[in-house]
């Protein structure tokens, strides 16, 4: 009984597992690590010095190349390495209290020392080192014509990023940024004090906090195709610190499947499954084959 079942399992996960990865082959993904590329070469023996010195320019503007056709929508996401925003400590310094009622503005902060208060008492909206370390990288986009050699920018939307939950519940229509890095240790990015959280859309994204230290976040959409061999000119606004802890910092363009984004490793894990399980079928009808059942061995039954 039991080896019918591991020839039944494993012809049910191995096609699985084929379709996964024929469905992840079909994103096409782009890739382009800048955080050294934008650094002067002056500076990449103190790339930390280069990043706090705020009258150093950072813009700086790379090139990439499509190496399939993209169809719209296309995701641009950033990617970090060495971030590990599952620490403990980092991950519960935040107030989800305050994050949806404004009355909990000062009453809820306890979790988020030390970006709780600035200097004269007052509460910082929103707390915590989660919303002080905010990403604030930005990106713009141009697509280079092959047969005239124009420019054309491209349209990055940032609405619709963040999840609708977050968005009608965990972020208060109601609640303001307040104090905001205002504090004598600045960490990313600024929120904009004349809209509400609820509308903070890359604030939203970067508060789900990732389990791994390699992470993407979502950073917009473009509504548009892009062709194969296709230039694009991105803008950086090279400004999120990542030199301090040695991290790496990409900027991710890629279509979506009927699974999201390009991961192979689901349908890997189906087809390692599928194959264990036919070769532990083939083992155990072998030692069947080898060792049979005798009249006693049926008796203990």
């Amino acid at each position: 009984m039991v080896i019918p079942v591991l020839i039944f399992v494993g012809l049910i996960c191995i096609p699985i597992g084929l379709a996964c990865i024929a469905a992840s082959n079909k994103v096409v993904e782009v890739v382009y690590r800048y955080d050294a590329k934008c650094v002067p070469p002056n500076m990449l023996h103190n790339k930390v010095a280069y990043i706090q010195n705020a009258s150093i320019d950072k813009t700086c503007t790379i090139i990439l190349k499509v190496p399939r056709d993209m169809k719209r929508p296309i995701f641009i996401y950033y990617q970090l390495d060495k971030f590990y925003q599952n620490h403990r400590r980092y991950a519960t310094s935040r107030s989800d209290a305050q994050l949806r009622d404004p009355k909990q503005a000062a009453a809820s902060t306890e979790l988020c020392k030390p970006e709780a208060y600035v200097a004269n008492g007052s509460p910082i909206v929103p707390c915590g080192l989660v919303a002080w370390s905010i990403f604030n990288d930005t990106y713009s986009f141009a697509r280079r014509r092959r047969r005239s050699g124009h420019t054309e920018a491209l349209t990055v939307i940032k609405s619709g990023i963040s999840w609708r939950s977050d968005r009608e519940h965990l972020f208060g229509k109601n609640v303001f940024p307040k104090n905001f890095q205002n504090g004598s240790l600045v960490g990313g990015g600024q929120l904009d004090p004349t809209k509400p959280l609820s509308e903070q859309e890359d604030l939203m994204v970067w508060m789900r906090t990732a389990a791994l230290p390699r992470f993407r976040k979502l950073y917009g959409r473009v509504e548009a195709d892009l062709g194969a061999g296709e230039l694009l000119a991105v803008a950086v606004r090279n400004s999120y610190n990542s030199y301090s802890f040695d991290g790496r910092k990409a900027v991710v363009l890629s279509t979506a499947g009927l699974l999201g984004g390009r991961n192979a490793f689901l349908g890997r894990a189906y087809v390692v499954t599928g194959v264990a399980c036919f070769a532990l079928a083939l083992i155990l009808t072998l030692l069947c084959l080898v060792f049979p059942m005798k009249e006693e061995h049926l008796h203990l039954r």
